[in-house]
């Protein structure tokens, strides 16, 4: 019953790090206005699929340990935060798919940039840090349930 609950707590600083990653490099490609491209849709593709699996875990460990009020909050934060990264992700991408093929003039439809996908990841974090701080005193306290 204690491994899930220790392995979302411990999973909470992977999250944490992919995306200040991901918001470090979205910041940098804004600012050189740099092309959506493959490293892009990597970055924010793991920095999603963690924050995904965090969600399920947190789904084992709510089955596993029970339910307590102040919980509410952070399963909300954290919902939503998966769906601030994830919308934006797959708008880009089906934006960078449509980008390959000819306009109604017969010209290339132009590459999205990173504009999109830098404000998922600065709210998606802001929603995560809220989450913590709804069941926790502080980001990287680790306290007994």
């Amino acid at each position: 019953m204690t491994f899930f609950f220790h392995l979302h707590s411990g999973l909470r600083y992977l999250v944490l790090l992919s995306g200040v990653i991901a918001l470090a490099f979205f910041a940098f490609a804004v600012a050189t206005k740099r092309p959506f491209d493959k490293v892009g849709r990597i970055i924010g593709a793991s920095y999603s699929g963690l924050l995904q699996l965090q969600v399920l875990v947190g789904i084992a460990v709510l089955v596993t340990r029970g339910y307590y009020p102040a919980l509410i909050g952070h399963i909300v934060m954290m919902v939503l935060a998966v769906g601030a990264i994830q919308g934006p992700l797959g708008a880009t991408r089906r934006r960078l798919k449509a980008s390959g093929e000819a306009t109604a003039s017969g010209g290339p439809r132009p590459v999205p940039g990173y504009v999109p996908v830098l404000v998922g990841t600065l709210v998606s974090l802001a929603l995560v840090a809220g989450g913590i701080l709804a069941i926790r005193p502080g980001l990287f306290v680790s306290t007994a349930f």
